[in-house]
């Protein structure tokens, strides 16, 4: 019985160690205070990307908990964008209020529901963003790659509009106060710091 035990406990130190869990559990309080910071860039800075016109709408920076991510590995946004994730700040950060909502992502979308409201609905929907994540290197998209959801992570870059010579083009929101469609910011970024893991 003993062996038994002893077998299952390191099996489930390996299955820890080496299981890649997607999920990560911090703890009730929240967990980034501060809303994200924007400051509006006049004129706009463009710059050509590949085949892609990448025209910089403001400097931005995010403290943020990681609700969801999804990676897209098909299309021309996923070219661009392989990866969004759900952030959220202030009491959306604060796994308390978190085990209240239902989160999930599909088709470049987050989405969420509740039973009953933990915080008001107006305050999920402007501390919580869909966000659509252009890698500006290699290496910004390896840490990317080594996001968890439910981790806290730090993001600096900007929030972009992009386009295609064919006429193709994807515009980011430029506010944190919008629902639905268009209300998903398209941010290139240039640093990402994991704080948890």
């Amino acid at each position: 019985m003993k062996r038994i035990l002893l077998a299952a406990l390191v099996l489930a130190v390996f299955w820890k160690l080496f299981s890649g869990s997607d999920e990560i559990t911090l703890g009730p309080g929240v967990m980034a205070k501060e809303a994200p910071y924007q400051q509006n860039m006049s004129p706009s800075v463009a710059y050509k990307n590949d085949e892609y016109t990448i025209t910089e709408l403001a400097k931005f920076q995010i403290k943020a908990k990681v609700l969801s991510k999804t990676n897209y590995y098909r299309g021309r946004e996923a070219d661009l964008s392989p990866t969004d994730l759900a952030l959220g700040w202030g009491k959306m950060s604060d796994e308390s209020v978190l085990e209240h909502i239902k989160i999930s992502q599909s088709n470049r979308f987050y989405f969420w529901r509740v039973e009953s409201f933990p915080i008001p609905r107006r305050e999920i929907e402007t501390h919580s963003a869909n966000m659509h994540l252009i890698p500006a290197n290699d290496f910004i998209k390896k840490e990317i790659g080594r996001v968890k959801q439910g981790g806290i992570i730090e993001i600096t870059g900007s929030l972009v509009n992009v386009n295609a010579t064919d006429g193709w083009h994807w515009s980011s929101s430029q506010t944190r106060n919008d629902t639905g469609n268009g209300a998903c910011e398209l941010v290139w970024v240039e640093n990402l710091r994991i704080v948890s893991l």
